[in-house]
Parts: structure tokens; sequence; C-alpha cells
């Protein structure tokens, strides 16, 4: 098997990843402004990020895997401002969103989201921090940092700050020294949410906080990846290595990853433009496993063009490797046991590896596809093979690689579902009979009943079969 490699933005190179303490990942990912519904940009992101992490866990490492919600912004103050709401009650309702359109994708919880509003004293003693070593000031209960007292600026972004100076303005209202500063804290209008501070009432600016929150998180000062979308890279991650790194003097993250947009007839996906689509509107018309599907079905880093016709084709795709697996769970069921002969074995290992390998080298979810699309082929041409060489044993090894090659990529068969779901629902049954809830132990055997499965109490515990 082949070592873990990836293009690392920083250095425009692709890397061997080394973590900086063995087997352990610190992961950031900048997470979502929930000022509006989840889009199909938003999930790209989030599974693109998600199946890096799985195909991390898969690997053997221990993952940390930290993601932010930015749930005070100007964006957020104008929607609660037109709708007669507060900001809390719009951040909420779209964090809200998120979180359940995360599940129907089936994207892994982070270990925790850290919100700004939760974070607000780490944020300020990151600030004092940066006055007092002279990397930023205050102006009129405003705070900024001042771009030129950090040396290399732009060395994410390979943007020259002499040709970032021909552009920058200073925006009316703004008391900045110098048109390429970026605040760090603003001095709080009439009618805005804020919080006491040494500059007196105001909020964060939007670069600090992910810098205050993941070194707060992950209890140390360099990450060993920090990752978002490519919109990112320039001001945001720009902004967060040059406060990050004039406060602490070490680096702010080992390894930078950014996704490609998601594009509507070749241009990018967003609020901003109009073009974008809700999640929930999208899983009104396709399962949430297809647009999975679709959203990995090319590189991480190319930009993905979307259409109806294009999750037609992978809704195609997911069916087929559906129905390989329905073939095989039949054929288990009427083939004889006997053991599985080396050359179907080698063979179905080969493939695993091969599917590692596409994987290892920068994260090839595309090329990963087409080996559990030979994985599927071989278990469709088991169905008319004829010889004696295919038993139980023979399918039900491939049918695992199929199954375990699809989990790496977040790809969850339906009864797979149903059966977490079917597990959920007996442990509570026996709660409540051990409980002796016999009125609640009966409606929840109902639900068992409409899943399709009977329940059978035994004297080693329930049994369910499938009716």
């Amino acid at each position: 098997m082949t070592k873990l490699r990836f293009f690392n933005t920083f250095s425009a190179s692709v890397e061997d990843f080394i973590p900086i303490e063995t087997g352990k990942v610190k992961m950031y990912v900048c997470g979502i402004t929930p000022y509006d519904k989840s889009h199909l940009g938003h999930a790209r992101c989030y599974v693109v990020f998600d199946s890096i992490r799985r195909f991390l866990e898969y690997s053997g490492y221990e993952v940390d895997y930290i993601q932010n919600f930015t749930d005070i912004d100007d964006k957020i103050i104008q929607k609660a401002h037109s709708t007669n709401s507060t900001p809390l009650d719009i951040s909420n309702k779209y964090i809200e969103d998120f979180l359940l359109n995360c599940k129907n994708l089936n994207i892994k919880p982070a270990k925790i989201y850290p919100k700004v509003t939760e974070h607000i004293s780490e944020i300020i003693e990151t600030i004092k921090t940066l006055v007092s070593k002279g990397f930023a000031y205050e102006s009129d209960g405003d705070v900024y940092f001042s771009v030129k007292k950090f040396t290399n600026y732009g060395k994410l972004s390979k943007r020259n700050i002499e040709e970032l100076i021909v552009g920058a303005r200073v925006a009316s209202g703004e008391k900045k020294h110098d048109p390429l500063d970026f605040a760090l804290w603003k001095n709080s209008k009439p009618e805005e949410p804020f919080w006491e501070s040494p500059w007196g009432k105001g909020r964060p600016g939007w670069h600090i906080e992910c810098s205050s929150m993941s070194m707060h998180e992950i209890n140390r000062e360099t990450l060993d990846i920090h990752g978002g979308g490519q919109d990112l890279i320039f001001p945001h991650h720009e902004n967060e290595i040059a406060q990050s790194e004039a406060s602490t003097g070490k680096p702010f993250a080992k390894y930078w990853i950014h996704n490609g947009f998601v594009t509507i007839n070749k241009e990018k996906m967003s609020k901003s433009l109009g073009n974008f689509f809700a999640l929930d509107d999208i899983f009104a018309k396709f399962d949430p496993m297809v647009v999975r599907l679709f959203l990995l079905s090319q590189h991480y880093r190319t930009p993905l063009d979307f259409s109806d016709s294009k999750l037609y084709q992978s809704k195609n795709t997911w069916d087929r490797i559906k129905g390989a697996k329905q073939i095989a769970e039949t054929l288990i069921n009427i083939l004889s046991e006997s053991n599985i002969n080396e050359k179907n074995k080698n063979y179905a290992d080969m493939l695993s590896t091969n599917f590692s390998d596409c994987l290892n080298n920068d994260f090839n979810t595309s090329e990963a596809f087409a080996v559990i699309h030979n994985i599927a082929n071989t278990l469709y041409s088991f169905e008319q093979d004829k010889s004696n060489e295919i038993n139980r044993k023979t399918v039900e090894y491939y049918l695992s690689k199929l199954i375990e090659t699809c989990n790496v990529l977040g790809l969850v068969f339906p009864d797979n579902q149903t059966n977490l779901q079917l597990q959920d629902l007996v442990t509570q049954r026996e709660i409540a009979r051990k409980n002796k809830d016999f009125k609640k132990a009966d409606s929840i055997r109902k639900e068992i009943d409409l899943l399709g499965y009977t329940v059978e109490d035994t004297p080693h515990g329930p049994r369910t079969k499938h009716k």
C-alpha cells in the first residue's frame, strides 16, 4: 500500500502526510455562516472533508475533527432585522437546517462545533496579545491587524503585497491606518449585539474567530490540517495565518486542503449570485446518497458542474452498486458454504489495496469509485457463473469489500440504515420491558413490524426476523 500523499495549498505541491503527533490528526474545517438554507456548495465542502476524515480513520489515525459556526455576522444581523427576529434565533434555525442536511448526507458529526458567541473571551485574549506585540492597533473602538508588520503576508495565496496595495481601498466608516489592514474587533453599531472588551462594546471580526477557536479546541498552536473551500484561501485563510502566527510565533497549520467549487454553467454556485440550490429542494428529487456520490464523483480540487442530468447519472451508478449488493445477498442464501479459493481472495484483496492506493493519492475519489465499480461488476458476474469456484464464502468476501469501500466514502445502503433503526428500536423495547412499561414495549413492537421485521423474546434475549 502506498503512503498517503496530498496537495498542500501552502507549498502548492503534493506532499507526504506526516502528522505532528504519530497516529493522531488535528483537523479544523471552516464552517458555515448560518443565515440561510444550506446549499449544494456547502454540501460539497463538508462531504469532501468527511470522506477525507473517514479515510484517515480507516487508515488507522485518531482524528479530532473540529468545525465552527460563525453565529454572529453582518448577514445574520441583517436577516434578523428584516424578519423581526434575533440573531440567535436566525443562527440556531440555520444551524439546525445544516445539521439535518449533514445527517441526510451521512456526514459524521464533528468532535465539537465551536460558535463565535461562545468563545468571545478567547478571541479577546488573542486580540490583546496581538496588540501587545505590536501587530494590531485600536482605532476609535475598532481593532485592526497591521498587515505590513507581518512578514511574508500572502504566502498561502501566493499574492504579492505590492500588488495588493494597488487595489486596496479604505471603505466608508473604516478607521484603519492602512488599506490592507483588516478588522479584529468591530465597535458596535446601534441595535447590534455586542460584548464588553478593553476597546469598548463590540464584536469580533470574521477572521480572528477561527484562529482563536481552533487553537483553543485542539489545545495547541499548530493544526495538522486546515481545510475549506477555495474561496477561503484569500483573504480568510491568509488572514488566519497572519494573526495566528503573529500571536504564537509558530506555524498555524502544517497542511492546507481546499476543495473546488460547485458550478452552474461553469459559474461558481453562491447565494450572492442567486444561482444556488438548497439541499432540501434537491433531496425532494434525489436520494441523499445519490447526491453524496455525485459530490465525490470528481476529484475534490476540480470544479464540479451541477445539472439534473448528472445527478441522474449518479442515481444510475448508485442503483447499480445497490443491485450488486442485492445479487450477493440472494446468492449467499442459495450457494453452498465451501472455502474461498486463493485466486478469488487474492483478486478481492488486490481491489481493496487499489482502492486505498487511489485515496492515498491525493484522495482521488474518482478513481476509487472505479474500483468500487470493479467489485460490483465482479458480483454481477457471479450471478452468471456456472463454475464450481463461486460459493457462499466467495460472495460474502466480495460483498464485505463492497460494503467496506462504500463505507469509507460514506455511502450507506438503505437496509443498513434500516438495521441501525431496527437495533435502536429493539434496545428501546428491551429497556421498556425491563421497566415493566409493557404499553410502550408493545408500541415499539408495532414500529418494528412496520419496518418488516418480527421480534421474538428468547432466553438469550430478543431476536429479530425479516417477515
